[in-house]
C-alpha cells in the first residue's frame, strides 16, 4: 500500500468509524518449537461481520482464536481487536469477547443461575438478575435454573454455555463448532438467538458444517497448514472454487 493510499484510508476511517475493522490480522505467524502453526496470515473482519472459518484438524484455526482472544502470544505479526493490541490491552479485549466452544466452561456442581451469577460478577454485569432471567428464557432453561448442571443433557449444557457467553453482551463472539452436541431443537434455539443478536455482534465461527457455515457468514475462509487457501466475501463467493478447495484440503485430510 502506497503512502497516498494509506492517508486516504486513514481519512475515510476518521470520517466513518464504522469502516475501521473490528479484527485486523497482519502477517501473523505462530510457531511451537520448530512447528509453524500459522504462517504469515492476513485478513480483516468488519464490525458486524461473520467469518466462517473452515479447515482440517491441525490447520491452525484454534491457535488463531487463542491469539485473537489474548490466550497466547503470536511469534510475529500484528493483531488489532477494536483497534487494540491484544498483548497490551488484554483485559479490555477479554471484556469485549465471548466464547462458545466444545468445552461449556461451566461448573457442574452449580445450578444454572449460580453459574451465570458467578460469570456475571466476574464481568461486573449490570442488572444481573434481569439479564439472567432474560437469557435463561431465551435458551429455554428457566424451568431448570435451580438444577445442577451435571443433571443436564449435553444439549441443555451447551444451551447454558451459550447463555454464559452472551451474559456480558460481548461485541465479538467466537464460536468453536457451536452446533456440536446440539439436538435439532437446540440448533433452532441457537440460530434464532443468533438472528436476534446479529446486528449487535461480530462473529468468528470455526465449523465443519458447510451448509450452516456458508448460510451464516459474511466472509468464508479455509485454513490449511497454517495458511489461508481461500478467503472471499459471501457476496462474491465462488461456491465451485470453495467446494473444490474444501474437498482437496479439508476432506482430503480428514
Amino acid at each position: 500500500m502506497t503512502k497516498a493510499t494509506e492517508l486516504l484510508e486513514k481519512e475515510k476511517n476518521e470520517k466513518d468509524p464504522a469502516r475501521i475493522p473490528e479484527v485486523e490480522v497482519n502477517n501473523l505467524t505462530k510457531t511451537f518449537g520448530k512447528r509453524k502453526v500459522l504462517d504469515k496470515i492476513s485478513f480483516e473482519l468488519e464490525k458486524g461481520g461473520f467469518l466462517s472459518l473452515f479447515g482440517p484438524n491441525g490447520a491452525g484455526k484454534t491457535t488463531l482464536i487463542k491469539i485473537i482472544t489474548t490466550l497466547i502470544a503470536p511469534t510475529s505479526g500484528e493483531i488489532r481487536v477494536s483497534g487494540m493490541n491484544p498483548m497490551k490491552n488484554s483485559a479490555a479485549i477479554r471484556a469485549k469477547v465471548g466464547l462458545i466452544s466444545h468445552s461449556p466452561l461451566l461448573y457442574l456442581d452449580l445450578n444454572a443461575e449460580e453459574n451465570l451469577r458467578f460469570y456475571g460478577a466476574m464481568y461486573s454485569v449490570h442488572n444481573l438478575d434481569e439479564r439472567i432471567d432474560e437469557l435463561l428464557d431465551q435458551v429455554e432453561l428457566g424451568h431448570r435454573r435451580y438444577d445442577l448442571v451435571r443433571t443436564y443433557s449435553k444439549g441443555m449444557t451447551q444451551r447454558l454455555a451459550i447463555a454464559r457467553a452472551l451474559l456480558h453482551k460481548p461485541s465479538i463472539l467466537f464460536l468453536d463448532e457451536p452446533h456440536s452436541g446440539l439436538d435439532p431443537h437446540a440448533v433452532d434455539i441457537f440460530e434464532n438467538l443468533l438472528d436476534s443478536i446479529r446486528a449487535e455482534h461480530t462473529f468468528i465461527m470455526i465449523t465443519h458444517n458447510i451448509e450452516r457455515g456458508l448460510a451464516l457468514c459474511s466472509k468464508a475462509m479455509i485454513l490449511y497448514n497454517g495458511q489461508i487457501v481461500f478467503y472471499q466475501d459471501k457476496e462474491e463467493l465462488d461456491i465451485d472454487m470453495f467446494k473444490s478447495i474444501y474437498q482437496q484440503r479439508v476432506k482430503g485430510d480428514s
